[in-house]
């Protein structure tokens, strides 16, 4: 439990949360991509590959493990508590149709981080009364096609909503880029995923300095 909750004071202090996103690396590896964010000061970031194949998947994720750890970043592994585990990742992030939180509580123990996609006040409330959750996805925010399956845009209302009601620490995501993270943040939100918008940077240490500049916490809060 200690190493969990110093995980989630971690989580606390990130401002931008960092997802691998294949599709729009610009043919660079996962590897590639991770080391470009952590340069850029990036502490928290998610691997999230639909397509590759499970060898490839362990493969990527022990050498973001390794990167990770070394930059004194967490590791964060979408979709599959077994990854995770195998990878000994900081934590495991699931959506609404995986496996329930306490049934992946189970499998990875009490040491890991578990993440949740909410996108609804209900799911978010859900999540706020099931002891296995340490933080949920607030989104998508914004009209997105980085994920096949997502679902429509919940607005800036239902951010509105989490800040007011929600007590969980947690990650506001979905179509977020340089143009509107401000208007997230002086919403309320602290840990902001921009995915393409970092992920397909051409200079991903350009669009984080960028991103940060539209943040300004100590401004807004």
């Amino acid at each position: 439990m200690l190493i969990r909750r110093e995980a989630i004071r971690r989580f606390i202090e990130a401002d931008l949360y960092a997802i691998t996103d294949a599709p729009h690396a610009r043919g660079r590896s996962a590897e590639e991509v991770a080391a470009a964010m952590l340069a850029a000061g990036i502490r928290v970031i998610q691997y999230r590959e639909k397509d590759k194949a499970p060898r490839t998947k362990l493969a990527e994720c022990r050498a973001l493990r390794a990167l990770t750890r070394q930059a004194g970043a967490l590791f964060i592994v979408n979709d599959h508590p077994d990854l995770a585990l195998l990878t000994e990742a900081d934590g495991v992030h699931v959506g609404q149709q995986d496996y329930p939180p306490g049934e992946v509580r189970r499998l990875v123990g009490p040491e890991l981080l578990i993440g949740v996609s909410t996108h609804a006040p209900a799911e978010a409330l859900r999540a706020q009364q099931d002891a296995a959750v340490d933080y949920i996805g607030v989104g998508p925010l914004f009209a997105t096609r980085t994920k096949r399956d997502v679902c429509a845009a919940v607005g800036l209302e239902y951010l509105d909503f989490v800040v007011r009601n929600i007590e969980l620490p947690f990650v506001a995501i979905g179509g977020i880029k340089l143009h509107n993270i401000r208007q997230v943040v002086e919403r309320g939100a602290r840990t902001v995923a921009a995915v393409t918008e970092i992920t397909g940077a051409p200079d991903i240490g350009e669009i984080v300095g960028k991103l940060r500049e539209q943040m300004v916490f100590d401004q807004i809060y």
